[in-house]
């Protein structure tokens, strides 16, 4: 059978497993072994363990618990209230403060989470009833920050971009480096977004009847300070060469708990085995996706569908920038079925060569990659941060939430537009930091 139409019924089988309500993982790892054993008979099972080992005996893999225990520690204090509040204090007479401050808000916190969900509950608890209470309506209230958790995964440290680095082998360090200022071009597009819709629908901007003192604004600052250092100093130390990803990661949790400890008197032993719980849950169901991705990329490779979709893609003899429309229509597709890391793991092993072969940067093309799947997020049917506001604010149904996200998911392209035009965009602070690739 030709490797195309082989690897059209391994996609086939996959969705309608998926369609099935099964996991990812499972669903990824039975198609896996039922295509190996069609093909390779018993005696593939000879090959799953030491495949699915395989997959996951990679150092740098520890900074995945490491950076979620740093998330899951944030997420059950009161960090993510504090920096809302805080950022409110501050901007309240600016002109949509309220608007900056959540998605400014959705963007520090992904940046100590790395959690497009964890995200999207933390600050949507507090920022969508305060903003509803003002008068913005629900669906700008419960899209601005489905879009502004998708910063989880772009801006560092993130997981999608430790999973990239892992299976293309590329730099983890820059490719932090290439996702911190695209994250900030988005937080401008979204907030850019926001002012101009409540500007023509008319909403008050500012709240006259509200003031702090420098008092208050100063008072609550040491609340949310230190975590903001935490990030900083990982990041030093990731780009300065002073530590591994696993290195990092693992004294950022550590500080994260003490700090929740001494800051928010979070000592009781069951709320901290609440954190490591909750980060060890997250941990395993993404190790089993890694395992799982990694037994289906052998079985696409040893039954040569990999090869053969680049040799085909090559054959076509496509200009660079047409190929990297049908790459980006490709992810976009896949990740409205798949969650990021799943999609990441399936295609970047096919994929990058190809593009690299066209003459695109990997490192840029991870953060093209990681903006593709954040549009995923955001649209149905997987759309897990739509969920997650659903669950927040029940009272709004998911319709309303979807039509207040699109208008971010069209920011979204945008953003994808110009760093096609301008590749520095995600380029040149890697460089600056590390220095050129020789």
């Amino acid at each position: 059978m030709e490797p195309l139409t082989l690897g059209g019924l391994a996609a086939l089988c996959l969705i309608l497993l998926l369609l099935s309500g099964m996991p990812v993982a499972f669903a990824l790892g039975f198609t896996a072994i039922l295509f190996l054993l069609i093909y390779d008979g018993i005696a593939a099972f000879a090959v799953v363990a030491d495949t699915l080992f395989a997959s996951l005996d990679e150092f740098a893999l520890l900074s995945i618990p490491m950076f979620l225990l740093m998330g899951a520690a944030i997420a059950a204090s009161r960090a993510g209230a504090d920096l809302y509040e805080a950022l409110d204090r501050w901007l309240y007479r600016v002109p949509g403060g309220l608007l900056v401050s959540n998605i400014g808000a959705c963007g520090i916190f992904a940046a100590l989470t790395g959690s497009s969900p964890a995200t999207c509950a933390a600050i949507g608890k507090m920022g969508i009833p305060e903003m509803r209470k003002r008068g913005y309506p629900a669906s700008l209230a419960t899209g601005s920050i489905a879009a502004g958790g998708t910063l989880g995964i772009l801006i560092p440290p993130s997981i999608t971009m430790i999973v990239y680095g892992i299976s293309t082998e590329t730099s983890i360090g820059r490719l932090f480096a290439a996702g911190l200022l695209p994250g900030l071009m988005l937080i401008g597009l979204f907030i850019g977004w926001s002012l101009l819709y409540a500007h023509l629908k008319g909403y008050r901007f500012t709240e006259e009847n509200k003031h702090f003192s420098l008092r208050e604004k100063l008072i609550i600052l040491p609340k949310v300070i230190p975590f903001m250092i935490i990030i900083v100093l990982v990041l030093w130390a990731l780009y300065g060469g002073v530590a591994t990803p696993s290195e990092a990661s693992g004294v950022g949790a550590l500080v994260c708990i003490l700090l929740v400890m001494i800051i928010y008197k979070v000592w009781q032993p069951g709320k901290l085995w609440q954190i490591v719980g909750s980060a060890t849950r997250e941990s395993v169901m993404l190790m089993m996706i890694i395992g799982m991705a990694g037994l289906f990329s052998y079985m696409m490779s040893n039954l040569y569908i990999a090869q053969g979709i680049t040799e085909y893609i090559a054959a076509q003899e496509l200009s660079p920038w047409l190929l990297m429309l049908y790459v980006n229509l490709f992810l976009l597709v896949a990740g409205f079925f798949l969650p990021p890391v799943a999609v990441i793991l399936m295609t970047s092993p096919t994929l990058v060569p190809i593009v690299m072969q066209a003459g695109f940067d990997p490192i840029w093309f991870g953060v093209m990659l990681t903006l593709n799947m954040e549009v995923g997020l955001i649209t149905p049917p997987v759309g897990l941060n739509l969920y997650v506001i659903n669950g927040i604010v029940p009272d709004v149904d998911l319709k309303t939430v979807l039509i207040g996200a699109l208008p971010f998911m069209f920011c979204i392209f945008i953003g994808i537009g110009l760093l096609i035009l301008f590749p520095e965009i995600a380029l040149w602070l890697p460089e600056v930091l590390m220095g050129s690739v020789q």
